[in-house]
């Protein structure tokens, strides 16, 4: 949904910056933008993990949660990860 709306947010955020309208007409387009909906907003998104849908612990580099990621490495389906040791 953020993808479908981005356009859409982008313009009507740009059109409050704007120095050209009046206070009632930003007004009028803050309301507009506070009508859309809320999963539209790229804030909303949250990171989780691939395998389990588990939204703590997130690894980005892995694109999966810690524990997914220390039971894929551990079985041996990581290539270059190896446990450490010192």
């Amino acid at each position: 949904m953020v993808h479908n709306k981005k356009e859409t947010r982008s313009a009507l955020k740009a059109q409050i910056k704007s120095k050209e309208l009046t206070l009632v007409e930003k007004l009028e387009i803050v309301h507009k933008l506070a009508e859309m909906p809320r999963n539209s907003s790229a804030v909303r998104v949250r990171n989780r993990c691939a395998l389990t849908g588990r939204p703590r612990g997130y690894y980005r580099k892995f694109g999966m949660s810690r524990i997914a990621l220390r039971e894929l490495a551990s079985a041996g389906f990581l290539p270059g990860v190896v446990k450490a040791s010192w």
